[in-house]
């Protein structure tokens, strides 16, 4: 909780901004990574795109069932009033062509699937997705990790679609992918639950939540270094 607020100040901003704010240097970068910027600027090396492509193929992979057994929690701790679980259902359909995608996207580079090996940093990854799929780990933590991996890729692309942008054109679908305003539309529908959760919650709760969003953003500072081959 951020210092000199009290709790109803902060519940009225929403839990997750106050965290943005706390941890903003790290969010930063997360979000606007060299990587990132390098597509943006037009200056990005190639292989490092394919390193990416072939990488996140086999994370979406692993990303599937956490998304799933998120939807099962929600199924127990939301009420029959809430939305979670529509939300929640809508992006596991996303996932399907997004799986599609990959499939298609990858013969364009000359990236065999079959081939690809997982790097520490994605097994890593992995790895976190796994423990927060224990049926021990809170909905309100996992739906936060969740906002969290969605929100990072829907910022870190949508820069490279905004005016003055000199993405490649060859790249433009992939930002394209994750920074449409759909897209974006989503990470708020994720954020307004995980918000709403965080609200009732204890301060253990909070806690875990707020560890597992720092977690987060260093697994994905730690993946776009890895297709920069610098981790």
């Amino acid at each position: 909780m951020e210092v000199g607020k009290t709790r109803e100040e902060v519940e009225k901003s929403g839990m997750i901004d106050t965290w943005l704010r706390k941890h903003s240097l790290i969010h930063t970068g997360a979000t606007r990574h060299p990587f990132i910027l390098g597509i943006r600027d037009g200056t990005v090396d190639l292989s490092a795109y394919k390193t990416w492509l072939g990488q996140d193929y086999l994370f979406v992979r692993a990303f599937i069932p956490f998304v799933a057994s998120i939807l099962i929690k929600a199924w127990k701790e939301s009420d029959d009033s809430s939305t979670d679980m529509e939300v929640i259902l809508s992006g596991m359909a996303s996932l399907n062509e997004e799986i599609s995608w990959f499939k298609s996207e990858t013969p364009k580079w000359g990236v065999q699937l079959s081939d690809i090996v997982p790097q520490k940093s994605n097994q890593d990854y992995c790895r976190f997705l796994e423990n927060l799929m224990s049926p021990d780990v809170e909905y309100p933590v996992a739906i936060t990790a969740l906002w969290a991996i969605e929100a990072v890729y829907q910022a870190s692309f949508a820069l490279c679609l905004e005016d003055g942008a000199k993405t490649p054109a060859e790249l433009r679908q992939t930002c394209q992918r994750w920074g449409n305003d759909g897209f974006r539309q989503y990470c708020n529908s994720l954020q307004q639950i995980a918000n709403r959760h965080l609200q009732k919650a204890s301060n253990d709760l909070l806690t875990k939540a707020e560890v597992a969003l720092l977690r987060v953003l260093e697994h994905e500072v730690e993946f776009w270094n890895m297709s920069r081959a610098e981790g």
